[in-house]
């Protein structure tokens, strides 16, 4: 299995913070979150290595985090793509960066989807488990109790042997108060389905859309994780982060 870490984004919501740093290389816990999520990956020892994709503007400080990441992981590749972008009206998307991994990095196996802004507070051993056991492209949620911000997650509706039903992208109703964050598992025979997603003129700009369109052409599951998954989106959802977790003693012990 391959990891695909989505980076091309530009967190315009975060300036001036990102103006000159890419996201997921700002610090919690004295560590850039990248780190935390690559060192999870790791230690997983079911993942063979990670692409991440960034855009043009970024690309370089990428390229000197995997240098040091690569000292830190000597027998975990990692390979930094750049998508080419320059700007948000140039951006090929979530899912187009995902069927550019795909091409780039001539991957043909499974693989794990993740955004590269999400901090976790628990292993993905577990989400690999289920992965594994049935075999079933694998979306990662938790029961969110805050409705208004179920508004702005993917929304699944699970049937009474645990498959997704119905999956919907940021609903203005959400069904259930089951919530779908940016880390999944795809099969290998469900890679070829991105490019038909994207050639069919479909929205990929959020990574949860591919999903959202694959529910009703194949089986797919939800692994419920424990902990947090934590999406950094603003100057003070970052500081409030950075707060509850001042040092890597503080990470470790969060950890479920």
């Amino acid at each position: 299995m391959k990891a695909i870490i989505l980076a091309a984004g530009y967190a315009t919501r975060l300036y001036p913070l990102t103006k000159n740093m890419p996201k997921a290389l700002l610090e919690i816990a004295g560590r850039p979150m990248l780190d935390w999520f690559t060192e999870n990956i790791v230690a997983t020892g079911r993942v063979d290595g990670a692409v991440i994709v960034s855009n043009h503007r970024y690309f370089e400080y990428f390229c000197a985090w995997a240098e040091g990441a690569r000292r830190r992981w000597p027998n975990f590749p990692i390979e930094v793509l750049d998508d080419g972008t320059r700007g948000e009206d140039e951006r090929l998307g979530a899912v187009g960066d995902i069927r550019f991994a795909l091409e780039k990095a001539a991957i043909d196996e499974d693989v794990m989807v993740a955004a590269s802004d999400n901090f976790i507070t628990f292993s993905l051993d577990g989400m690999l488990d289920e992965f594994q056991r049935h075999g079933r492209d694998t979306l990662l949620a938790c029961h969110m109790a805050d409705e208004e911000g179920r508004r702005s997650m993917a929304i699944a509706t699970l049937d009474g042997e645990g498959r997704v039903v119905r999956l919907a992208e940021k609903p203005e109703r959400p069904e259930t108060d089951i919530a779908v964050y940016a880390i999944y598992c795809y099969r290998r025979d469900t890679l070829p389905l991105i490019g038909r997603f994207l050639d069919e003129g479909n929205n990929g700009d959020s990574p949860g859309r591919f999903p959202a369109w694959l529910y009703s052409r194949r089986e797919m599951r939800v692994w419920f994780f424990p902990g947090e998954c934590i999406d950094i989106g603003t100057p003070a959802n970052l500081d409030a982060v950075r707060l509850r977790f001042p040092d890597e003693a503080a990470v470790r012990a969060a950890m479920v």
